[in-house]
């Protein structure tokens, strides 16, 4: 099978189109026809740094979407012919996406939403759960509540504006531009900062009438994270998707008893957590849902060929990018 190959850490280069050795489902797995698979930070960060699981050579990409072509003798919910889509592998332990075929454990499968393309289906698994985890699971968000959603125009702000307003609340975002505020406001958001004209700290306060925000999604990390321990009003939630800095005020979250959490949505894949698989699962068969009813989108900038994977990692780190891009691996 043609797969994108990592043939060692560093730049886009060390990707490169190979043929590879189509693997086989074990007892719990499914063997996955791949047609798009998408193109995450996570990846870039594990081409530069190293993967989180042995050595080079090594198949990138956690987010998949495609047709089951052979089950393994103990699966039970999916079969042959099904579409699926799903976040897993391309850490190192398994072959991730990049190629036209993946082995994926039944347990992290949801099946495709029939209202999607294979493009959008594949963009969608790792931000969706990333969203979803960090504001329900981990702020236990409510109705009715202020929520400040960082990068409202990227890859996870963009579907967690969409979720916090499903959700019943009134969401505050910020954007580097006009282009991306028209995104975010057909989107739904309530309140658009424009944090390099803007001070987000006094904007979210003015917003919140002095009080502070509920909760502070915070996607982007650095001085970002800062801006926001004094903008979550007392006993709120502040959730990072970054590490959270060394130098950070813990005085003041403490002070205001403001509830920090950290969120990694692969988790489940690093520890083998099964539980962990299934809840991230029905995370996507719930928004597979809110698709069909035409309460969720999501943004594909753009698709590209599987061999442009290297030029894919390219712009995602050259910053600035609003949605998700995806590759196309097979169109038939």
């Amino acid at each position: 099978m043609r797969a994108i190959v990592m043939q060692q850490a560093g730049g886009p280069e060390v990707l490169r189109l190979q043929s590879v050795e189509k693997p086989a489902p074990r007892e719990h797995e499914v063997l996955v026809r791949i047609h798009a698979a998408g193109v995450n930070p996570i990846d870039t960060k594990l081409r530069q740094r190293g993967l989180y699981f042995g050595e080079p050579p090594a198949i990138l990409g956690c987010d998949g979407a495609g047709i089951i072509e052979a089950v393994g003798s103990k699966v039970q919910q999916f079969a042959p012919g099904d579409r699926v889509y799903y976040c897993y592998g391309g850490l190192g332990q398994a072959c991730g996406n990049y190629a036209e075929y993946a082995c994926v454990p039944e347990a992290y499968l949801a099946g495709m939403p029939a209202c999607l393309d294979f493009a959008s289906a594949a963009a969608a698994p790792l931000v969706l759960i990333t969203a979803w985890e960090s504001l329900f699971d981990r702020a236990r968000l409510q109705a009715g509540q202020k929520v400040f959603i960082a990068a409202g125009a990227g890859g996870v702000g963009h579907v967690a504006i969409q979720l916090a307003k499903i959700a019943g609340c009134e969401v505050a975002t910020s954007v580097s531009s006009e282009e991306k505020a028209a995104l975010v406001r057909e989107l739904g958001a309530d309140h658009i900062i424009r944090y390099r004209d803007q001070d987000v700290t006094e904007a979210l306060l003015q917003w919140s009438g002095g009080e502070g925000v509920d909760i502070a999604f915070d996607t982007v990390g650095g001085n970002a994270f800062h801006s926001l321990v004094p903008a979550v009003r007392v006993y709120g939630d502040l959730v990072t998707i970054l590490q959270v800095p060394d130098d950070t005020d813990w005085k003041t979250l403490r002070l205001r008893n403001i509830r920090l959490s950290q969120e990694l949505m692969l988790t489940p894949m690093v520890l083998d957590l099964q539980e962990g698989a299934e809840h991230q699962a029905a995370i996507l068969e719930q928004c597979g849902q809110f698709f069909e009813e035409q309460k969720l989108s999501v943004f594909v900038a753009d698709t590209l060929p599987l061999e442009q994977a290297s030029e894919a990692h390219r712009r995602i780190e050259a910053g600035g990018m609003a949605g998700k891009l995806v590759l196309s691996v097979s169109d038939d």
